[in-house]
C-alpha cells in the first residue's frame, strides 16, 4: 500500500508545480484587462510569496495538529479554491485577495510532502518526486498557452488547472487512511514526538539550523536568479539572438528536470552530502564557462551545466534533514528550510536587477559565483555542525 501512496504522493508533487509557473504565463495577457501596469505582477508574486513563508513557518504546528495526509489534502483544496478565485476575478483587488489562500496553500503542503517523504521512501525518491514537480511547472504554462491560443482567454486556463486541482484532493481525501502507514508518519492528528511544536528560536539554537537555512536561501536565490536574468545576460554581454537565447533559458529548466532524474540513479551510489558537492561543482563548471571569453557556445553550455548543477541541491538537502536534526524536528527544520527558500525567492533576483541597472548585467556570473560560494560556505559548516 504505500506503493500507492507513493504514486498519489508523485501526482501530488506535479500538481504543486502546476501552479508556480502560471503567473508568469498569463500574466501579459491579465493585466491590460484589469488596466494595471506591467509591473504589477510583483503585487501578486509579493502576496503569495509572503503566504507561502507564513504557511512554511506555521507547518509545524498543522502537521502535528493535523497530519501530513490532512494538510496535504486541505491545501491542495485550498490552492484550488484560490485558482478558480483568479479564473473568476473582475478586478485586480480581487486578484490580491485571492492572492493570499494562493500562498497559503501552497508552503504547508510542500514541507509536509517533503518531510512525509523525507522520513518514509529513499533519497532516489526525493529526486524523482522533485522532477515531477518540475514537469508540473512545464505543464502549468502550456495549458495556459493552449487556452490562450485557442481563444478561451486567461481564466480558462486557471479553471482547467483549478478543476485538476480539485480532483486531487478528493483524491487525497479518499486516501488519507494509507498515510498512517509509514513507520514515520506523522500522519495522523495529534502527533506527540513532542509535547509542543519548536518555536523558532528554539530551532534557530539547534546546530546547524541556521547554516542549513543560509544552505537553502542561496540554492533557491541562484537558481532563480539564473533562471530570470540568464536570457538577458545572454543577449545583452554575449551577443546570442533572442529566440536563441529564450530557447536556452527554457532548457536551464529542463536541465534541472532531467538532472534530478538522473540523480535519483546516481544516489544509489552517492550519499546525500556528496550530492550537493556534485551539483555545486558543476554549477561552478558553468559558470566559469559563462565568464571565460571563450565565445557564444561556451556560455549556452554553461547554462545548461547550470541547471544540471542545480539539480540534486534542494531534494538531497530536504531528504538528509530527518537523519541530521531527528525525525521529531524534521517537519520543523523543513518548515523554516522552505522559507528561507521563498525569501531567497524574492530578494535575491530583483537585487541583481538593481545591480544590473546602476552597473552593468555582465556581473550576473559574478553574482552566482558569490551566492555559490556562500552556499557552499553554508553545506560545509552543516556538515560539520551536525557530524554527516
Amino acid at each position: 500500500m504505500l506503493h500507492l501512496l507513493l504514486a498519489i504522493i508523485y501526482l501530488a508533487f506535479v500538481s504543486l508545480g502546476l501552479p508556480d509557473s502560471l503567473l508568469g504565463a498569463a500574466w501579459p495577457s491579465m493585466y491590460q484587462s484589469f488596466g494595471v501596469p506591467l509591473s504589477c505582477s510583483g503585487v501578486i508574486f509579493f502576496i503569495i510569496s509572503l503566504g507561502t513563508v507564513i504557511s512554511s513557518l506555521l507547518s509545524d504546528r498543522l502537521t502535528r495538529r493535523l497530519g501530513a495526509g490532512r494538510v496535504t489534502a486541505l491545501s491542495t483544496g485550498l490552492t484550488a479554491l484560490a485558482l478558480f478565485g483568479f479564473s473568476v476575478s473582475g478586478s485586480f483587488p480581487a486578484l490580491c485577495l485571492w492572492a493570499v489562500p494562493y500562498g497559503l496553500g501552497a508552503g504547508s503542503v510542500d514541507a509536509a510532502l517533503n518531510n512525509y517523504v523525507a522520513l518514509n521512501y529513499a533519497s532516489r525518491h526525493m529526486s524523482w518526486l522533485h522532477c515531477m514537480w518540475g514537469l508540473g511547472a512545464s505543464l502549468g504554462p502550456y495549458i495556459m498557452s493552449r487556452a490562450l491560443t485557442g481563444g478561451a482567454g486567461w481564466p480558462v486556463g486557471y479553471r482547467i488547472i483549478s478543476m485538476i486541482q480539485f480532483a486531487l484532493t478528493v483524491l487525497l481525501i479518499v486516501t488519507l487512511p494509507l498515510w498512517g502507514l509509514g513507520a514515520h508518519s506523522a500522519a495522523g492528528p495529534g502527533d506527540r514526538s513532542e509535547e509542543k511544536a519548536l518555536s523558532l528560536p528554539r530551532l534557530l539554537g539547534i546546530p546547524g539550523v541556521k547554516a542549513v537555512m543560509v544552505a537553502f536561501f542561496c540554492y533557491c536565490a541562484l537558481e532563480q536568479t539564473a533562471g530570470l536574468w540568464a536570457g538577458s545576460y545572454l543577449v545583452l554581454e554575449k551577443g546570442i539572438p533572442p529566440e536563441t537565447a529564450a530557447a536556452f533559458s527554457g532548457l536551464f529548466y529542463l536541465g534541472i528536470t532531467a538532472g534530478r532524474m538522473l540523480g535519483g540513479f546516481l544516489t544509489l551510489k552517492l550519499e546525500d552530502g556528496q550530492m550537493v558537492r556534485l551539483g555545486q561543482g558543476v554549477i561552478a563548471l558553468g559558470l566559469a564557462a559563462m565568464l571565460l571569453p571563450l565565445g557564444q557556445a561556451p556560455s549556452l553550455l554553461g547554462l545548461l551545466l547550470i541547471g544540471l548543477g542545480c539539480a540534486p541541491i534542494y531534494p538531497s538537502v530536504i531528504h538528509a534533514t530527518p537523519a541530521r536534526f531527528g525525525a521529531d524536528r524534521s517537519q520543523a527544520i523543513i518548515g523554516v528550510q522552505m522559507a528561507s527558500a521563498y525569501i531567497g525567492n524574492c530578494l535575491m533576483p530583483p537585487l541583481f536587477g538593481l545591480v544590473a541597472n546602476r552597473l552593468t548585467s555582465a556581473l550576473l556570473p559574478l553574482y552566482l559565483l558569490a551566492i555559490l560560494a556562500l552556499m557552499t560556505l553554508a553545506h560545509e559548516t552543516l556538515l560539520k555542525r551536525t557530524g554527516t
